[in-house]
């Protein structure tokens, strides 16, 4: 077996698609009311809405507890954290392991992503 798709559930689907779209790159494979396909190296991102809920009106609070975390490949992290602090993105600071470079940020849902070398 191999991943092919993560699903992310968001309050507020068209947010999360301009977050994801353009300021990450990922494009829109497919799309209806409720659920959004993202394609970006291999792999699927598709944005779920949370049932029940109405959009959100302002960037939620980060979900530091969440055990999830998607990860963005990056040859250049501190270029591309100062080009999302710039749009406004809540990023957080550039840590080296090694060979690694990697940074955590927040989307407006409030889920904790990461961009990384590795």
């Amino acid at each position: 077996m191999h991943l092919t798709q993560a699903i992310l559930f968001v309050d507020d689907v068209p947010r999360a698609v301009v977050f994801y779209r353009d300021l990450l790159g990922l494009r829109v494979i497919s799309e209806e009311p409720g659920w959004v396909r993202l394609g970006g190296g291999g792999a699927v991102l598709a944005l779920h809405a949370i049932p029940h809920r109405g959009a959100a009106s302002a960037p939620a609070a980060p979900r530091v507890s969440s055990p999830h975390k998607l990860c963005f490949h990056s040859d250049d992290v501190d270029s591309e954290r100062a080009r999302l602090i710039a749009a406004g993105v809540a990023m957080r600071d550039v840590h080296r392991y090694s060979e690694v470079t990697f940074c955590d940020g927040v989307d407006p849902e409030g889920n904790v992503f990461q961009i990384t070398t590795y």
